[in-house]
């Protein structure tokens, strides 16, 4: 990982730290009662309704300007509301409700009067003495849905908005607008309220009947209608040159139940990508998008983006009950949307943050959310269903690290999918591991430093087309594994950092929430609801993704309290030590609940510390007293660190660092291992693997060669960072990716880089078809040394069995001379052993020193055995023999 300076990203175009607009009309007080009408015929009424002008109130001298010069349009608009026909009670389907559109989308509309409002802000604020003419209000129903007749006066009072209320809507920090907005039950009838900014006029349509609502000032309109219950009704919103017929987004139930909230309040939610974040659905018959966001500390939350223009002051959202969740519900608008939360934190100011669980972004540096609704089709069933037959520690596994945006720099995952399941089948690797693929606004940081947890990044395709590519791999027979950071965030001001104006998924304690090395906040493991989005988030990418294996990036950092910190810079736990107990608790959660779950995924562990039991099962406690953390795989850094430090010795001097290849086999078996050369070993200057090899030209990739049989035979599961397949000289850069041209035909040294590209293909046909590498990896009865302190001459010789007792023998010879006639001892119940690999052929760029035919033992002893063999040993090579 790589530290990183905050992404500002793209704003928006109207954020949310600004102030709140002027409103035409503002603090205009409602107009008085009017008289009662007669009672009409329901024809009559309906028509009359329809003609109505506003009720009559004062007006200032901005609402005068803007009354004349809405005067000569006065027909237009007259026009546009008398063409839109009265609705039934009915809702519409989703699909009828996409295409019933007026001419213009309300979007476009809010746009023209945002551009009205600098003109209307020139206006002189004082009173004036001109008034309307007085207006009647609705007349009363002929008779209601259930034939009860009601009186025609409902008071001005009872229907308009109170100062507060206006004053909490304007400013965003009001916890339920829908109780105060949408349609209510008054004495007399039915109150209709509705707060939209930049509106000319808004009138509420109930089956037959239409009412003008009163315009109140700062974009509030109220009316009401004589009924007795609150009718199934619509909007049509007035603005200039044009009326917007929508259903009111005040008028549905909340979207989340009560066993959500209360799942969300106990940080159990499993499946917590289903209840919060941006959903397009069908809600109560209409189409539209649910809303929903955890900020506790929030005073008020509403909703911003494209469809009102990132103004989100007409779309606050409402809490519900004491979860801290927000949610809201707006008809109308669906996938593609972009979105962001307009929150107001607790000392009033204003900050808009992308959503923690969008599942779409824009494309970095923008940070927008986006709506989005899945529509890929799988086709990888038959993979899924045999994924689980075998445990992975028991199982061939033979790993591929790519990083998605620079393998073939400038592909879609798309296009990745044509060619990454090819050439990955070709090499014969069983599964692939995909460098942080959810979305990160800085890509030199190469997805380390997340901000879009549920989100793949948007730099490559949208979440389909990550699908298509997860697809495409299964369907070649390749698992795929996503590296997966829960230890820490970026400090991004539009994303997690202070998401509602406090610390919230990070540690409150500055302390334990600034990470020393990466200028990142680590997440507060001890909250219950930061535990649930984490957990849920490995479950989201398992279930929705189809991901076989999460690999945890820097454990270790999470797991004690003092990393890369001084004395003084740290708090002990409860018990006076230094691990991070809420961190154990978190691991040991998300492992028992991904394994149980998801069967056939494994998780696998980038822990550096000699913990114990990380891949022990957490409900089994050590002798630190702790469970197991749950792992199903552990890299092995010991491993890795010890065998580069041997192989970049001049052979003349390894047989002096002899135990650093030795050692790893003292603890093999403490836990189920993964022996990686990663990214991390091949970039900040460390070189190539190839590079790491002394020696000329021909030597360094004979070394390479040799080493990599020696890894494939050792004990523990393989993994190896793309380029390194092939000898590649540079180390890796995120912007050019594998030297690919190294493979060219033209190129004068092609046949070398081809020949190790052959060789990994070969031990990966060897290894799958060899059983002894693979049953027995995590028992100690797989592994037989034969000779292991051979120093002099730089051999190091060992059998593998598989379940059966079934021998492999392995040689590796890691000086560059031949040793013709050596004697290495072997079990003597087999009567031939017979060559499959030696990284000495000819075709992988050797000398040749081969053994074509079989090798039978002598009754000679050798290395405490009764029977030997005689072999000739290439120059740095690798050698591995079976039963003939």
């Amino acid at each position: 990982m790589t530290p990183r300076t905050p992404s500002s990203g793209s704003d928006p175009k109207q954020p949310a730290e600004a102030a709140g607009p002027e409103r035409t009309g503002a603090g205009q007080p409602p107009a008085a009662p009017a008289k009662k009408a007669v009672k009409k015929t329901a024809a009559k009424t309906a028509k009359k309704t329809a003609e109505k002008p506003v009720p009559a109130k004062k007006a200032t001298a901005e609402q005068t300007a803007a009354a004349k010069k809405a005067a000569a349009k006065k027909a237009t608009v007259k026009k546009a509301a008398e063409k839109a026909p009265a609705k039934t009670a009915t809702k519409k389907t989703a699909a009828e409700n996409v295409t019933a559109k007026k001419t213009v989308t309300e979007k476009t509309v809010a746009k023209k009067a945002v551009a009205k409002k600098a003109v209307a802000k020139k206006a002189v604020a004082k009173k004036a003495t001109a008034t309307r003419a007085p207006a009647r209000p609705a007349p009363a129903a002929e008779a209601t849905a259930t034939g009860q007749e009601v009186g025609p006066e409902i008071p001005a009072t009872a229907v308009a908005l109170s100062q507060e209320d206006r004053d909490r809507l304007v400013a965003g920090t009001h916890h339920d607008p829908h109780s105060v907005l949408g349609a209510h039950r008054v004495p007399g009838g039915v109150a209709f309220r509705a707060f939209r900014p930049y509106a000319l006029g808004v009138s509420v349509v109930a089956g037959d009947r239409r009412a003008d609502l009163r315009h109140d000032g700062d974009g509030f309109f109220s009316g009401a209608l004589p009924l007795a219950d609150v009718p199934a009704y619509r909007l049509l919103v007035a603005y200039e040159g044009t009326v917007v017929e929508t259903e009111d987004a005040y008028g549905f139930l909340p979207t989340l139940g009560e066993l959500d909230l209360h799942l969300i309040g106990e940080g159990r939610h499993e499946e917590l990508w289903r209840a919060l974040g941006a959903h397009p659905t069908v809600h109560q018959g209409v189409s539209g998008t649910r809303f929903a966001v955890w900020a506790p500390n929030a005073r008020g939350v509403r909703v911003a983006g494209t469809f009102n223009f990132w103004d989100g002051t007409g779309h606050p959202m409402r809490s519900l009950g004491g979860t801290g969740v927000w949610e809201l519900f707006v008809p109308g608008i669906g996938e593609g949307e972009l979105y962001k939360f307009d929150i107001t934190r607790p000392d009033g100011s204003h900050t808009l943050r992308a959503d923690p669980l969008a599942r779409r972004t824009e494309v970095p540096p923008a940070t927008s959310s986006v709506i989005h609704s899945s529509r890929h089709e799988w086709g990888d069933e038959e993979w899924l269903a045999r994924r689980a037959e075998r445990p992975a520690h028991e199982a061939p596994f033979s790993v591929y690290e790519v990083h998605l945006p620079s393998w073939r720099p400038g592909l879609t995952y798309r296009q990745l999918a044509e060619q990454l399941p090819a050439y990955v089948k070709d090499l014969g690797f069983t599964h692939v591991e995909l460098m942080p693929v959810a979305e990160h606004p800085f890509g030199g940081s190469w997805g380390y430093q997340v901000t879009g947890f549920y989100a793949p990044t948007a730099r490559l395709g949208d979440p389909d087309d990550f699908k298509y590519l997860v697809d495409a791999l299964h369907r070649a027979g390749i698992g795929v594994i996503m590296d997966w950071v829960p230890a820490h965030f970026p400090r991004d001001a539009w994303a997690l950092a202070e998401f509602d104006g406090r610390p919230l998924y990070e540690h409150s304690d500055p302390l334990r929430a600034a990470h020393p090395d990466w200028g990142t906040l680590e997440f507060d493991f001890g909250r219950r609801e930061v535990r649930n989005f984490l957990v849920a988030n490995a479950l989201y990418w398992c279930e929705e993704f189809h991901i076989d294996g999460l690999r945890v990036d820097a454990v270790a950092s999470m797991l004690y309290l003092d990393y890369s910190r001084e004395p003084g810079q740290w708090t002990p736990n409860e018990h006076g030590g230094r691990e991070n107990l809420d961190a154990v608790a978190f691991l040991q959660e998300m492992n028992a609940t991904v394994y149980r779950r998801v069967p056939g995924v494994v998780t696998v562990a980038e822990e550096s510390t000699a913990w114990d039991g990380v891949t022990r099962a957490t409900h089994h406690r050590g002798p630190s007293g702790f469970g197991g953390l749950g792992f199903g795989l552990k890299w092995n850094m010991g491993w890795m660190h010890d065998s580069l430090q041997y192989m970049s010795h001049d052979p003349i001097h390894r047989k002096y660092h002899h135990g650093e290849m030795t050692f790893s086999m003292v603890y093999a078996y403490s836990e189920n291992y993964v022996l990686p050369i990663s990214h991390d070993e091949v970039v900040h200057g460390k070189g190539s693997l190839v590079s790491k090899m002394p020696g000329d030209w021909w030597q360094q990739r004979a070394n390479l060669r040799a080493y990599l049989a020696y890894m494939w035979s050792h004990p523990g599961k393989q993994l190896l960072f793309m380029g390194q397949e092939f000898a590649q000289g540079a180390e890796w850069s995120e912007t050019r990716g594998p030297d690919w041209w190294l493979l060219d035909p033209n190129y004068g040294a092609a046949a070398d880089h081809r020949g190790v590209l052959d060789l990994v293909r070969d031990l990966n046909s060897v290894y799958r078809a060899s059983p002894a590498l693979w049953t027995r990896d995590v028992h100690p009865d797989g592994f037989e040394w034969i000779t292991g302190d051979s120093a002099d001459d730089n051999v190091f010789a060992f059998l593998r069995r598989d379940a059966d007792g079934t021998p492999l023998l392995a040689v590796s010879h890691f000086a560059p001379v031949v040793r013709p006639d050596y004697r290495i001892g072997v079990p003597d119940d087999v009567p031939a052993w017979l060559e499959v690999l030696n990284t000495d052929a000819a075709r992988y760029g050797g000398s040749d020193v081969v053994h074509p035919d079989p090798v039978k033992p002598e009754p000679q002893h050798r290395h405490g055995r009764p029977a030997s063999i005689r072999l000739t040993l290439p120059p740095l090579a690798t050698v591995w023999l079976r039963p003939a």
